[in-house]
This record gives structure tokens, sequence and C-alpha cells, in this order.
């Protein structure tokens, strides 16, 4: 089909055929729990499912996604704590501006942190090369100021992507990113310079902002889906390694019903600790660079 329109940054691979491999100490699942912590502009920006288009700027809808950082947060974080579950932030660095203590409680955990744009009112796929190179490197500029060094990770607001997105981010010295979810394990992506990127594997369904509001799923149907994925993933594993990931927005989660059934998750994890390698994604792609060539496809 000389008309077809490929992508051109990775080759088609059936988990099938690869090679396999182990993460550290023989697991075969790893598992990391990224935590999305937005701010929002206020009366302007991009909106949120939960309303009409017309309506996605309003006092009402900015006020429930600011419940998030004012309360959800802080329980989300709690039930973390009571489990010792590990956990990666994926942070607008508005944060640090607007709510203060909130990066402070990740960094006291010896959580991660991932490049995430200023905000979450704003994508910036649509934005000139040179603008979003001058935006990925002010991001990073301010999480190396606050953290004392500079993401490995990054996850653009909205996974919103240029045709050069990936190019920039190899360029400024990002490692890995989680904009493109097409596998279940980490494959490396070609960049225009000839180098590559990781592609960590994400979760669009195992996500509360699109499984709940988006899809409408309810806190059981949304809790039940995520057990039933780390343990359909849990017995896959042992044929080839896997990237079990969850991704959370203290907006949505945080809610208190919400959150009661979110803990029976992480009572189920914990109670399988022993078999998974619960972990961070900076941690995986660290392992992965560890792997032979030949081993991770793309490499």
């Amino acid at each position: 089909m000389t008309d077809f329109q490929r992508q051109r940054r990775y080759a088609y691979s059936a988990i099938d055929s690869r090679k396999t491999y182990e993460w550290p100490n023989g697991k075969r699942l790893a598992v990391y729990i990224a935590n999305n912590v937005e701010v929002f502009r206020y009366g302007e920006g991009k909106g949120a499912a939960i309303a009409p288009p017309d309506q996605a700027t309003s006092d009402s809808v900015y006020s429930w996604r600011d419940y998030g950082n004012r309360v959800g947060f802080w329980t989300m974080m709690d039930a973390l704590d009571k489990y010792a579950l590990p956990a990666e932030v994926q942070l607008n660095t508005a944060i640090y501006d607007e709510c203060p203590g909130i990066a402070e409680r990740h960094r006291a955990r010896g959580d991660e942190f991932l490049g995430h744009g200023h905000t979450n009112s704003d994508e910036q796929g649509k934005l000139s090369e040179a603008d979003e190179r001058a935006f990925i490197r002010s991001c990073t500029d301010v999480l190396e100021q606050h953290e004392g060094k500079r993401p490995t990770g990054w996850m653009s607001p909205w996974l919103s992507n240029s045709p050069v997105t990936l190019d920039l981010l190899q360029e400024e010295g990002y490692l890995y990113h989680m904009d493109w979810t097409m596998d279940d394990q980490p494959i490396w992506m070609a960049t225009r310079s000839g180098g590559k990127i990781l592609s960590m594997p994400y979760p669009i369904e195992c996500n509360d902002n699109r499984g709940i509001v988006w899809f409408r799923y309810t806190s059981e149907e949304f809790a039940q889906m995520l057990i039933d994925q780390f343990d359909e993933m849990l017995e896959q594993s042992a044929k080839y390694p896997l990237v079990c990931p969850i991704s959370l927005h203290p907006f949505v989660v945080g809610r208190p019903y919400r959150l009661r059934a979110l803990r029976r998750v992480f009572e189920h994890i914990d109670r399988h600790r022993d078999q998974i390698w619960l972990t961070r994604p900076g941690e995986i792609a660290a392992h992965i660079t560890s792997l032979p060539a030949g081993i991770v496809p793309g490499s």
C-alpha cells in the first residue's frame, strides 16, 4: 500500500515475538502509580468533560477541579502512605506558587517528579517549534530549581503532541515520555537526531479522569477495573515482563466516596506486593537502559 500514511517513530513488534527479560529481583510485573497534580487558570483555557464546552471555564468547573488540590490530594496521599505505596507525580509547575506544600509532600516520600507543563489549561501540541522548545525548557528549569535535579520523564498536558514533541524532549535531555499508549512494555522510539526516547506505558482506561469523568464508570466499576487489570497482567507476566500503570487525579478520585473504593485497590495490590515490583517510571526507564541492545524493541 504505497499511499498508506504511517507513523515513523517505531516499527511493528508483536509482544509474543519479543525477547524476554526480568525486572529487578526476578519480578515480572512492574506497577507504578501516577499522580496528576494540576492547576488551572481561572476563567480561560481548556476545560473538562464534566461540563458542556460552553461551560468548561465556569466557576463551578474551576472550583470542582480546585477541590483536588485543597482536599483530594491530601486524603489520597494519606491512603498511599497507609499502604506504603510509591508514586510519581506529573506536576504542573504553577503548583509551586499556587498550592504551597503539595510538592513538599511528594518530596518527603522520595517520589519522582515528571515534567507536565505549567498548567493544564493549555496544550503544547499547537505551539510553534521554537515556542514548544521554550515551553519544555522553562518547565524543566522550574522543576530543577525546586527539586535540585532535572526530571528524566515527561507527560504532556492532555497528552498533546506536535509533530516534533518527541524530538524536542530527547534534545532537551529527557530519557522517556508517557504520551503514546500503544504497549504494555517500554519501547524505544526514534527521534530526528538519530537518537531515541523511551515510551513508558501509560493508561487511558485505567485512568480516573478518563474512566470516571469521560467514560462515566462508577467508583466501584473503576476500582474493579483496576483490580481486574492488575490480576490479569500478573497472570500474563509469567510469559513476558509487563508494566501495570495506574493514573489518578486528586480532583476526581480524591472525593470521599471514590477514595473508599480506591482503598480497596490499594489493599489488593498490597496483598500481592511480594510478587511484583512496586516502583516509579524513572526506575523502570533506568532498568531498561541497562539491558543489552536488541532486547527491547527499538534498541
